[in-house]
């Protein structure tokens, strides 16, 4: 039996993990408008710790494609499934005028693995970065996309939008992948990284880890390295919280004190914006570099 399924969960969570969702009156305009205009975000579909915090600032990081994914990784609360609803061709529309509601200067456009369209989806990242332009042209984009399965064409046609950031989570270190990542590869993530570099080394690449899954401290020096090997230049380390009883359990609670620590090692290597912390997620603050 492997390290992340044998191991007791820690049910009670550690004082530093406990934080209020935030007022209902400060969640209350963004649900309005995702709500208003049908369309989704990471927040909800994820249940982000932070989503209090992000919607009082009047932000969100939107998921693209619909709410249902085509891979089974054993961390995600996103719904699974093999046949995903087809594309909803004012999604890229909406989005920018939610953007415009929202006045935001800086966007996350995340989506759902959809490995059942043939560019993998990398057309609607293009798309949807085209419509928030349009109505938004001071407003900057982060993109934070699936694997692609690191087909070179694919990952182009998102590089040549001009993302403010291209970003890719490893998740987890190399021997966890396949428990916790199913589809995907440590080897091939670590590829969209060296292509997004080698088709366009001005944009900043950026990946995250999540902690907690049985890790070792030595394990993830080693994947900070492999990702400073490929170029990578920004970094989120962040605590795995366990959704629900169906996903995989949590194997530690990295203190505040760790996280910090893991933190200054990474601005040693040479990452030049490090989030590290119990709480941090992909998008937390991206636009705060």
């Amino acid at each position: 039996m492997n390290q992340v399924s044998s191991s007791r969960t820690q049910e009670r969570l550690p004082e530093w993990l406990r934080r209020s969702l935030g007022k209902a009156s400060e969640l209350s305009t963004v649900q309005q408008i995702i709500k208003r205009h049908q369309i989704h975000t990471i927040c909800e579909e994820g249940r982000c710790p932070n989503r209090g915090e992000c919607y009082a600032q009047k932000t969100a990081t939107f998921l693209l494609m619909g709410p249902i994914c085509t891979r089974a990784c054993g961390f995600c609360q996103v719904d699974k499934g093999r046949a995903p609803q087809s594309l909803n061709p004012e999604e890229p529309q909406k989005i920018a005028e939610a953007v415009r509601l929202l006045g935001l200067n800086y966007v996350v456009l995340t989506s759902v693995a959809r490995d059942d369209l043939s560019d993998h989806g990398a057309g609607w990242f293009v798309a949807t970065m085209q419509a928030v332009r349009s109505i938004n042209p001071q407003t900057q984009i982060e993109v934070l996309t699936p694997d692609f399965w690191a087909e070179r064409t694919r990952i182009a046609t998102v590089v040549g939008a001009k993302p403010a950031c291209y970003n890719h989570n490893l998740e987890t270190v190399r021997r966890l992948q396949g428990p916790v990542r199913r589809g995907a590869k440590y080897e091939r993530s670590l590829e969209v990284l060296r292509l997004v570099k080698e088709l366009d080394p001005s944009i900043p690449t950026k990946s995250g880890l999540m902690l907690g899954l049985g890790e070792t401290e030595a394990e993830i020096l080693n994947t900070l390295a492999d990702l400073r090997c490929v170029g990578c230049d920004r970094l989120t380390l962040g605590q795995y919280l366990r959704p629900s009883l169906s996903h995989l359990r949590v194997e530690k609670y990295w203190t505040p004190a760790e996280f910090d620590r893991l933190g200054a090692i990474a601005r040693d290597l040479g990452f030049t914006h490090v989030r590290s912390g119990p709480l941090v997620r992909s998008s937390y603050h991206a636009g705060d570099h």
